[in-house]
C-alpha cells in the first residue's frame, strides 16, 4: 500500500519558502503534501508504513547532472592522486603504488593537478620510467583531458618522434621532437587502446561503490556518460544489469551515449531496458579543459598566447554527428568550455535543431553576450558545474586575463536571461558532493576561503542553487512534470539533511549531514542505525 513520512520540514521547491511536513506515498509517487494529521486521516486505511524524518530537513531528491558514475568509481577503487598537494606527495604515492603491483602491470594513477603544486610540475616521461621501474605507466589529469605516459606506456603505443599529433589532440614534445609523455584530448586515446582491458567484475565492483557513495551524499540519481570508456558498449551495460536490477540498488541513472559507441549501443539496447536506467543524448566533446589549455577559446590563452586550445570537430564532421542524432530522434549533449566550441556548437545547432525536446549544452565554461542572446533562441538547457569555481579560481585568471574572467562560468547572468541551468559536479574530475556544488554556487570561492567570492556579481542564492540538483536535472532530461519538486503525482525520490540549507550561513552549508536519501519512496541510505519503519 503507501508509506507516511513525518516529522520534518518538506521543501516542494515549487516556490521559496513553501513547505509542509508531511508527504504521502504509494507505488513510487507522491499521493499529497500536508500535515501529518491531515495524511494519517485521509489515508488511515492505506498506510502501512510510517517514516520518522526524526525533524530532518527534507528536498527533493538531489539529481546530479553531469557526471560518469564508473569513473567515480574507478576514483575510489584506484590510486586517487587529486589530493596531492606537491610533487614531492604525489612521487611518493606513484612508487608505493608501484611496489604493490606485479613485474608488466600498469601504473594507473587518477586526478593528478599540478596547479596544487607551488612550483607547478608536470612529470616528464623519464622521472616516471624511474618511479614505475619498468612498468608502463598511465595518469589521467584531474580533468581527464590530458594525461602522462612513461617511455614504456608511449612505446606499447608506438609512439614514437615520428609520430604525427592526432586529430583533436596533441603529443607535447621537447626541443628535439621527442615525446615529453604529456598527451592531451586524443593523442591519449593512442595509449588508453593498449592498456589491458578491465574485468567485468572491475566495472560492477565500481559501479557499486559509487552509487553507494552517490547514495550517502544525498544523491538520488545522476546524468551519465560511461558507454564508449570500457572496450564494448555491453559491459558497461552489463554492469548497471547486474548492479541496479540484479542487485536492486535504486538509483535513477541517466545514460548519454557517447558518439563513438553510438553504433554498437543502437545494437543493443533492446537487450538492456533496466529498472531506473534510462537513455538520453548523443553525446559529443567539442574541445578540452582551461587545465590543460585545450580548452577551444576566440582569443589565445592570456598566459600562453601560442595557442587558443583545441578543437575535436571540424565542423563537416560535427554537424554529420547532429545529423545522424537527428535521424534517431535523439538530443544532443556537448561538452563546450570555451566560447569558441560554444560558437561552433550554437552555429550547428542552428543548422540542425531538434526535432522535439532540448539539447544539452554541458560546462559553458566562457561565454559572451552575443552567445547568450542566441542560446535563447535555440531549445537547450546548460548543464553548469558550480564546483568548477572552487577548483579552477584563482588560477582560471591567469589562463583568461582579467578582461575575460568576468564571462568565465556567468551562473547569474544566465539564470536572470531565463536559461535553463541544471547542476552537476563531473565527477570524478570534481568532488560529487552536491552541498560542494550548492556551496560553490551561492559563495563564488573554496571551502576555507574569506573573501566576497570570485567574480561575485554572478552568485546565485541558496534557493537557486538547490534548484540546480533538482528542478534543473530534472528539466535537463524533459521531466520537469513528475521530478524535481514534492508535489502530487510526481516521483517520490527525497534528500533529507539535519538542517535547512536556506536557514543556515552560507559556509554552515558544507556541514550539513545527510539522513536519509530516498529513492522511489523506500530508504535507500540512512544515516541513523535503527529503523525508522513502524507497521
Amino acid at each position: 500500500m503507501g508509506t507516511l513520512f513525518y516529522n520534518s520540514k518538506i521543501y516542494t521547491m515549487i516556490k521559496e519558502k513553501d513547505w509542509c511536513d508531511s508527504v504521502y506515498v504509494e507505488n513510487g509517487l507522491i499521493q499529497r503534501t500536508g500535515t501529518r494529521e491531515q495524511l494519517s486521516e485521509k489515508y488511515a486505511e492505506n498506510i502501512t508504513h510510517k517514516v520518522d524524518l526524526e525533524g530532518g530537513v527534507m528536498y527533493p531528491g538531489f539529481v546530479d547532472s553531469h557526471l560518469h558514475l564508473i569513473g567515480h568509481g574507478e576514483k575510489l577503487i584506484r590510486l586517487d592522486l587529486s589530493e596531492m598537494a606537491t610533487a614531492e606527495e604525489m612521487d611518493q604515492a606513484l612508487r608505493d603504488k608501484a611496489r604493490t603491483l606485479e613485474k608488466d602491470e600498469w601504473l594507473i594513477g587518477e586526478g593528478w593537478n599540478e596547479n596544487n603544486f607551488i612550483d607547478r610540475k608536470i612529470f616528464h616521461r623519464q622521472e616516471l620510467d624511474d618511479i614505475s621501474e619498468g612498468r608502463p605507466v598511465l595518469l589521467s589529469r584531474v580533468c581527464r583531458h590530458a594525461f602522462l605516459a612513461n617511455s614504456k606506456a608511449l612505446e606499447l603505443a608506438g609512439i614514437t618522434k615520428e609520430t604525427q599529433d592526432p586529430a583533436g589532440g596533441i603529443i607535447v614534445r621537447d626541443a628535439s621532437g621527442e615525446a615529453t609523455g604529456l598527451l592531451h584530448d586524443s593523442a591519449a586515446e593512442l595509449v588508453k587502446r593498449v592498456v589491458p582491458e578491465v574485468s567485468q567484475e572491475y566495472l560492477n565492483r565500481a559501479l557499486t561503490t559509487s552509487i553507494k557513495h552517490l547514495l550517502s551524499l544525498g544523491l538520488t540519481g545522476g546524468h551519465s556518460e560511461d558507454l564508449s570508456y570500457y572496450g564494448n558498449v555491453e559491459r558497461p551495460l552489463k554492469a548497471y544489469k547486474t548492479v541496479v536490477e540484479d542487485e536492486k540498488l535504486k538509483f535513477r541513472a541517466h545514460l548519454l551515449v557517447h558518439h563513438e559507441a553510438f553504433n554498437e549501443f543502437k545494437e543493443v539496447e533492446p537487450k538492456y531496458q533496466i529498472p531506473f536506467v534510462e537513455y538520453g543524448a548523443m553525446k559529443i566533446f567539442a574541445d578540452g579543459a582551461f587545465g590543460g589549455r585545450t580548452a577551444w577559446l576566440t582569443q589565445p590563452y592570456n598566459d600562453a598566447p601560442e595557442t587558443s586550445g583545441v578543437s575535436i570537430h571540424e565542423d563537416e564532421a560535427f554537424l554529420k554527428l547532429v545529423q545522424t542524432a537527428r535521424n534517431e530522434g535523439m538530443n544532443i549533449a556537448v561538452h563546450t568550455i570555451g566560447d569558441m566550441a560554444l560558437q561552433q556548437t550554437i552555429n550547428v545547432i542552428k543548422k540542425c535543431p531538434p526535432k522535439a525536446g532540448r539539447d544539452r549544452l554541458i560546462h559553458v565554461g566562457l561565454v559572451n553576450e552575443t552567445q547568450i542572446e542566441e542560446m535563447k533562441k535555440l531549445a537547450v538547457i546548460l548543464d553548469i558545474q558550480p564546483g568548477f569555481v572552487a577548483s579552477d579560481f584563482p588560477w582560471l585568471i591567469e589562463r583568461l586575463g582579467t578582461e575575460r574572467i568576468s564571462n568565465a562560468f556567468p551562473f547569474r547572468t544566465l539564470m536572470d536571461e531565463g536559461l535553463i541551468c541544471a547542476g552537476g559536479s563531473d565527477a570524478p574530475i570534481e568532488p560529487v558532493d552536491p552541498l560542494l556544488g550548492i556551496y560553490a554556487a551561492a559563495s563564488r570561492r573554496k571551502p576555507g576561503e574569506d573573501h566576497e567570492g570570485y567574480v561575485p556579481e554572478q552568485k546565485l542564492t541558496v534557493f537557486e542553487a538547490v534548484g540546480l540538483y533538482t528542478k534543473g536535472s530534472a528539466a535537463a532530461i524533459g521531466q520537469e512534470h513528475n521530478r524535481g519538486f514534492i508535489k502530487e503525482g510526481f516521483i517520490a525520490d527525497f534528500t533529507v539533511l539535519d538542517r535547512d540549507l536556506f536557514q543556515v550561513p552560507i559556509d554552515k552549508v558544507l556541514e550539513a549531514e545527510v539522513r536519509f536519501t530516498i529513492v522511489n519512496g523506500e530508504v535507500a541510505y540512512e544515516k541513523s542505525t535503527r529503523s525508522q519503519y513502524v507497521e
